[in-house]
């Protein structure tokens, strides 16, 4: 089935919902590139709001000629699984040739199932903060959030945020006392108006697939940041190891959210890495 008649919101923005009820964004280039292109289709992580990408990698993408599909994908309590199938619905509504696919923290485990369960969707893709297989200190965590949700205790606004700077940042960032105190200002906003802990559902386990991510086939870039405590910089370069012909590429003083904190190295690897993608057929681009 076809998406959804789209709206559109401003020059270049057109939003839709697949027949599923998936809610997503074409952004679109003040100029195209020759070919007409695929769009560039952005995976978030647990937050699963596709708004994140439009701070950086959008202005970067569009600039750059690309037409961008951001979507909603919700926060996958069951794994990658939901926004797996979430991402296989939108690119079949969407009816495009094989897309480059991004995805970041849940949206890249979400992104390597696809290239294993349908790689004829993707060209290509980078993947931010990936793992392949569960470690130590991420265990630690989810047995903490679950006991958190299970005991019914929110935390304070305030609290939160700290517990999310510390967790998201690097070093250097939290050293730079004005950057700090705008991104706790953000944090405790997400505090506030977002589902506390005690009323998120604990993520799902992440099970071992190393062994099978040596099916992937297609070109796949995996991007760590070398201060992420949530999925540390080694489990990414293992994912990169597993995937035959992948490379890995490492961003310093970045923490979990890399591409945010360090938009322009970032944007920087994802232009290369599209541009090295082998063009796809366009003649059977359904996107509007």
């Amino acid at each position: 089935m076809r998406a959804a008649p789209q709206r559109t919101e401003g020059h270049g923005r057109r939003t839709g919902h697949t027949p599923a009820g998936t809610a997503y964004t074409l952004h679109q280039p003040g100029h195209v590139l020759p070919g007409d292109a695929p769009p560039v289709v952005l995976v978030a992580g647990a937050a699963g709001s596709g708004r994140i990408w439009e701070h950086h990698q959008v202005p970067a993408l569009t600039s750059a000629g690309h037409r961008v599909v951001t979507f909603d994908h919700g926060p996958g309590t069951g794994g990658p699984a939901d926004p797996a199938e979430r991402l296989r619905e939108l690119l079949a509504a969407l009816g495009a040739p094989p897309c480059p696919l991004v995805g970041h923290s849940l949206g890249a485990l979400a992104v390597q199932e696809l290239l294993l369960s349908d790689p004829h969707l993707a060209s290509g893709a980078l993947l931010a903060a990936t793992r392949g297989r569960p470690d130590a200190v991420g265990e630690a965590l989810a047995r903490a959030e679950a006991a958190t949700a299970a005991a019914g205790t929110r935390l304070p606004a305030e609290y939160e945020a700290f517990v999310r700077l510390v967790q998201n940042l690097s070093p250097r960032t939290l050293a730079d006392e004005g950057a700090a105190a705008q991104w706790l200002d953000l944090f405790e906003v997400a505090a506030l108006t977002g589902p506390s802990a005690a009323g998120r559902s604990p993520a799902a386990p992440v099970p071992d697939r190393l062994a099978a991510y040596g099916g992937i086939g297609v070109p796949v870039l995996v991007v760590g940041f070398a201060d992420d405590v949530l999925a540390p910089a080694p489990l990414g370069r293992e994912v990169a190891a597993a995937i035959p012909g992948a490379r890995y590429a490492q961003l310093p003083d970045a923490g979990h959210l890399g591409f945010l904190e360090r938009p322009d190295d970032f944007n920087s690897l994802l232009l290369d890495f599209l541009a090295a993608l082998a063009p796809t057929d366009p003649g059977a681009s359904r996107v509007p």
